[in-house]
């Protein structure tokens, strides 16, 4: 995954017409810079990588935070009670609309339905290659962001969204706390247990990608398999790499 040059910048400026934001100047933690570099060796699966044309954009915003503890990401949790994507845990993120003008746009706006995060503290660092989710035909743009001005955040609708966390990237790191899942198709993709959540899917991909892109990953086992618990919606799950 080949990331563009978009470090720092603040989101008060509209974003380009392509819906990449132009370079400018921010606070933005070293780690996060070099993860943004990094990401241009991130290596996307065929399944995930998208066709020449076609699929439904949207946008999904990887907020980091700082804290005592260190780097943290913000995710949300899906209600149970959701056709598609029950208490699946995510980045928050949705289909691009037309007066989002882009990716960026989106992002930051789904951030503010779903978990309540003020845009003008966010600050937006690179929009990443688009992933490609064949199953829902979804062609997903992630954003990577740095929360410049954190502040209190609360799910949006109850019927769409359960919970919203900061979860520490070192809880995400830590040995114990990951797992491989076990999907009904005998394929298994990474998953993790933090943050009150067990996540899995498109999300934890992207988790353990960014975890070995930022230098955070640490050994781990696995051999450790469990089955996908039941009841959760399989909607979107392909192959090795499956997708919320």
């Amino acid at each position: 995954m080949t990331a563009t040059g978009c470090e720092g910048r603040s989101t008060s400026p509209e974003p380009s017409a392509t819906g990449r934001p132009d370079a400018g100047s921010g606070e933005v933690p070293g780690w996060l810079r070099h993860l943004a570099r990094s990401a241009e060796r991130m290596n996307v699966p065929a399944g995930l990588r998208p066709p020449g044309n076609g699929g439904r954009r949207s946008a999904i915003l990887i907020l980091f935070g700082e804290a005592g503890a260190g780097p943290d990401v913000l995710l949300v949790q899906r209600s149970s009670s959701l056709r598609r994507h029950a208490g699946q845990p995510a980045f928050p993120g949705g289909v691009i609309d037309a007066e989002d003008e882009g990716p960026v746009g989106a992002a930051l706006r789904e951030a503010a339905e779903e978990a309540g995060v003020d845009p003008a503290g966010v600050e937006i660092v690179s929009v990443l290659p688009d992933l490609y989710i064949s199953r829902t035909g979804y062609r997903v743009s992630p954003v990577l962001a740095w929360w410049r001005e954190p502040g209190p955040v609360t799910p949006g609708d109850p019927a769409e969204i359960a919970s919203v966390a900061r979860v520490a990237v070192a809880d995400l790191a830590d040995p114990g706390r990951r797992l491989m899942i076990r999907y009904p198709s005998g394929q298994a993709g990474p998953a993790f247990q933090a943050g009150g959540m067990l996540i899995w899917g498109f999300t934890a991909f992207v988790i353990d990608q960014l975890l070995a892109m930022g230098g955070w990953e640490r050994p781990w086992n696995a051999a450790s398999v469990v089955d996908l618990p039941p009841g959760v919606t399989l909607t979107g799950v392909d192959g090795a790499a499956p997708v919320t």
